[in-house]
């Protein structure tokens, strides 16, 4: 078991890499060579400063984080997701991913918002134990399905004028899934304390078995906890509720981002038009946009560019696999 703390999500993702590098076990599921600690709590103090961006060894592509946020927020399980990953078909059944996260908090079975519930929970009782939503479903995770959620669901507190929020996951692949995952968890975070009208709290990350896999030990090594710079924080996310659903759906289908509330909403809209300029062909036009781009995210998708373009040039139509599964 280990706990670690830090205030940038760089920072926490070096202790990570070190701790599991230097304290784990090798376990082989489904004959994959791993590194595994059982036990693990990840705790974020600053969850404004949630991208990952660690380069040469770590680069992540920004417009797939943006854009998995936003699916999951939106209740999507279209599979419009896999031109920023197409690495995610292959888990896909009938198309789409039956694990996905965003109908499960959204609509369960079709039902209750859990997103809203929460809301409305915290609204009346902000001392409540109460403010949970749940991904994991027993009776249809156990179907055979190739994606099976990861995150078994989310808790909420408010504490001394601060919303904390805790993740338990059963698993959680370090290497590729971590940046990922905490960018969307933080993002809900910020918005639910904003319109509960609080102040946004600590992120707190349970994992059963975090891990690396083989093929990623070595680059994992060279990220070195003592000199790795803070994540750069992104500016606030703030959107009233009555407004939310159609400014996410503004933001996915590629609506001029000027009207978007804050600045970070924009950067969102951009590297998500960009990207799609990137995979139609479209490069002077998908740098261009990258180099306008505000805050991290901008400089973070022109480094994936470059990245891309070292690749075969057939790439340019075919999104690297970032699986997260």
């Amino acid at each position: 078991m280990i706990s670690l703390t830090a205030p940038t999500a760089n920072e926490l993702y070096a202790q990570a890499c070190h701790a599991v590098l230097t304290q784990g076990r090798d376990v082989r599921p489904r004959g994959m060579p791993t590194t595994e600690i059982l036990g693990a709590h990840l705790c974020l103090t600053s969850p404004r400063h949630r991208f990952v961006d660690l380069p040469p060894a770590r680069v992540i592509n920004p417009a797939f984080a943006v854009a998995e946020t936003l699916w999951i927020l939106s209740g999507s399980d279209d599979p419009w997701i896999f031109d920023y990953n197409r690495n995610l078909a292959q888990y896909a059944d009938d198309g789409r991913l039956q694990g996905a996260y965003g109908p499960r908090m959204r609509r369960w079975r079709d039902g209750p918002d859990q997103l809203d519930n929460v809301r409305q929970l915290l609204t009346r009782d902000p001392d409540s134990r109460q403010a949970v939503i749940q991904l994991f479903d027993p009776e249809r995770d156990t179907r055979g399905h190739r994606d099976v959620p990861c995150t078994l669901g989310y808790r909420f507190f408010i504490r001394d004028g601060r919303l904390h929020m805790h993740t338990t996951m059963r698993s959680q692949d370090l290497w590729l899934g971590f940046p990922y995952d905490v960018f969307a968890a933080t993002v809900l975070q910020e918005l639910l304390a904003t319109w509960l009208d609080v102040e946004l709290g600590e992120y707190h990350h349970f994992v059963d078995s975090l891990h690396l896999y083989e093929q990623h030990t070595t680059a994992a090594a060279t990220i070195d906890p003592s000199s790795t710079p803070p994540s750069e924080p992104l500016e606030p996310l703030a959107v009233p509720w009555t407004d939310f659903t159609t400014l996410l759906d503004d933001v996915i289908s590629g609506q001029d981002p000027t009207t978007a509330p804050t600045r970070t909403w924009s950067a969102f809209a951009t590297v998500m038009t960009g990207y799609r300029s990137w995979t139609a062909g479209d490069r002077p036009l998908a740098l261009a946009t990258a180099a306008t781009t505000p805050g991290p995210l901008g400089a973070a998708l022109e480094r994936w560019y470059e990245r891309l373009a070292l690749q075969d040039p057939a790439a340019v139509t075919t999104v690297t696999s970032e699986a997260t599964r």
